[in-house]
């Protein structure tokens, strides 16, 4: 038995909805707000200066722009399913609805599960990061030593805030943080561009997808190439609060994935010709990295650029943070609303009587975000190289299998559903290519976790990674089954909750 919500009857201040399913408040976002969302968790200014050094020194080397133009190929490529089951399912469980449809119910609840983890973990792991800059920037550019936990208490804050009032609260926040911190990267880039490309000229050689497999581990830079794009698919969850889903969600996908890969490729290019690529090089593996996009907007721009990149660091954190803090809330209230977990359906799966919020998740998230960095402080780990990379390759990890999971379910749901949509490429080629290559990634990541923890390789937090994701997910799966035999009806409402004029037919 399918559960449906229609738009047309929706009513998102209502205390007791007939149907029984609380809904998130309808038309709240349009195509900009569901771009700003999805590009916020991204974080670019923190997907620039914290993975471009390492991925010189370490990974790609001068092929590092050529590393983010053969992700954005592959990620575009598995957009192509991904919006076009958008455009037939719209669901705030995005993954949770898309694999549900696509490969089962036990699959769904299983994908569902990990992706509500996967969103939940990288709340924390980005307060960790936003606490490491704020904590370094006002002790370098005021010379006051304030205990990281300060900031991580005043992120938190601000994230349970903006989730109670609602998503469009939300988007106007990081409109203006989205928006100064791609600024001060591109002014960067472009005065680079005006002055000729830097000492040595232009080179296009990092363009050449060839270089991005001669650094000292192509696999590894492939992969934090990859990892910058985390959290693009989030437009799919806003769906249902957005003013046309069927047109905005495979628009804004695309635009963030081509949109961040044009962005990536030519900030990065240009930070390197700025520098010089030997003395890229250089600057990357010395103790101070990030002076890789410092010495060019110093030499380029002027000081007071790389002041405010300092603080727009912290801005950018403080943006990708809040982003993943609405994406655990709206997986924890689409998994609670369906009654699947009757318990969950009277707390999180209800929203807030005037704001059609997901209040009650969000406020759970918070929580769960206070014990991650609480834990993580307390077990004496470095808000940066502990909390943020640890949780950042766990969420990643999960991420990317649901990711790989959506892509067959796309290429499954089409062989049987909507021969007017059916299309050889769109709904077969891309699919399948799409996830295949995502599980490519899901191998990169486990061969070079080490390598990318740094000074936590040997956590014990990093060894259990990849069991936790697998525990999860036959956690999910198994559960699933059980409901099958013993509670069908229960069993018959994962992943349906779906927009009407959007359901599966």
């Amino acid at each position: 038995m399918t559960q449906q919500i229609d738009r047309a009857t929706a009513a998102p201040t209502a205390t007791d909805p007939p149907d029984g399913v609380h809904r998130l408040k309808a038309n709240a976002v349009g195509l900009l707000g569901v771009v700003f969302m999805a590009i916020a968790t991204a974080a670019p200014i923190t997907a620039m200066t914290g993975n471009v050094p390492f991925m010189i020194s370490a990974g790609t080397g001068k092929g590092t722009p050529a590393a983010f133009l053969i992700a954005m190929v592959v990620l575009a490529v598995f957009s192509v399913g991904f919006t076009t089951m958008s455009k037939h399912i719209t669901a705030t469980g995005a993954f949770y609805g898309f694999i549900s449809f696509g490969l089962g119910r036990s699959a769904g609840l299983a994908s569902g599960l990990l992706a509500t983890f996967a969103y939940m973990v990288f709340e924390g792991s980005l307060v960790g990061i936003f606490s490491s800059f704020g904590a370094n920037t006002v002790s370098a550019q005021f010379g006051w030593h304030v205990p990281w936990w300060v900031f991580a208490i005043v992120m938190l804050a601000i994230n349970a805030m903006g989730t109670w009032f609602g998503v469009a609260v939300a988007e106007k926040f990081l409109v203006v943080l989205l928006g100064t911190e791609c600024l001060v990267l591109a002014v960067m880039g472009v005065a680079v561009a005006l002055h000729g490309g830097g000492p040595h000229g232009f080179s296009f050689a990092p363009l050449n997808p060839v270089n991005a497999f001669t650094g000292p581990s192509a696999g590894l830079g492939l992969f934090f190439a990859f990892w910058s794009w985390v959290g693009f698919e989030s437009t799919a969850m806003y769906g249902e609060e957005s003013r046309d889903p069927k047109r905005i969600i495979p628009k804004a996908t695309m635009i963030a994935v081509l949109g961040v890969g044009v962005f990536y490729v030519f900030v990065s290019w240009m930070a390197m010709s700025g520098n010089g690529l030997d003395e890229s090089a250089a600057l990357a593996g010395s103790d101070n990295p990030m002076d890789v996009f410092f010495h060019p907007t110093q030499t380029y721009v002027g000081h007071w650029a790389v002041s405010a990149m300092q603080w727009l660091m912290m801005t950018g954190s403080l943006a990708c943070g809040m982003a993943f803090h609405n994406c655990a809330a709206r997986y924890l209230y689409a998994l609670g609303r369906e009654g699947v977990f009757p318990v969950l359906k009277r707390t999180v799966g209800r929203t807030h009587p005037k704001h059609g919020s997901p209040h009650i998740a969000g406020l759970v998230q918070t929580v769960v975000a206070i014990a991650l960095v609480a834990g993580f402080g307390i077990a004496g780990k470095d808000p940066y190289a502990g909390t943020y990379t640890l949780l950042a390759i766990l969420g990643t990890m999960a991420i990317l299998v649901v990711q790989a999971a959506c892509s067959f379910a796309v290429w499954s749901y089409f062989r049987t559903n909507h021969p007017e949509t059916r299309h050889w490429f769109k709904t077969f080629v891309a699919p399948l290519v799409g996830g295949l290559a995502v599980i490519g990634v899901v191998l990169l990541l486990v061969l070079n976790m080490g390598t990318a923890a740094g000074s936590e390789s040997d956590s014990l937090v990093l060894k259990a990674t990849p069991w936790l994701v697998a525990a999860i997910a036959l956690g999910g799966f198994g559960f699933a089954e059980y409901l099958k035999r013993r509670s069908p009806d229960r069993y018959a409402l994962v992943g349906r909750t779906v927009l009407e004029e959007t359901h599966e037919r």
